[in-house]
């Protein structure tokens, strides 16, 4: 049997002002793709410097994590900030202990 993962996760920028909410099945490649963006206007990361990864759900079927992206997505940024704190309190950039798995 396949072992599928998928994550979506939550970056944001340095001041921690903008959230990014998406979906992959690489997360160490992906982040690498928004930092290799940065500064650029090729994509909303690139824009506006979000590649610092503050929290993010493993999944195993990529139905469940599409539908929990575009949940997260609709929330309130208030609720969204909870969900971060809910895991990471400090706002800890998590990039280097995901390139570490």
């Amino acid at each position: 049997m396949w072992n599928h993962n998928y994550y979506i996760y939550i970056t944001t920028n340095y001041d921690k002002s903008i959230l990014y909410i998406g979906v992959t099945n690489d997360l160490s490649r992906r982040l690498y793709e928004h930092k290799e963006n940065k500064g650029t206007g090729k994509s909303f990361t690139g824009r506006y410097y979000c590649y610092y990864l503050v929290y993010y759900e493993h999944f195993t079927n990529i139905e469940h994590a599409i539908d929990r992206e575009k949940e997260i997505k609709k929330w309130r940024r208030e609720k969204k900030d909870a969900l971060i704190k809910s895991i990471n309190p400090d706002w800890r950039f998590l990039n280097d202990e995901m390139n570490q798995e």
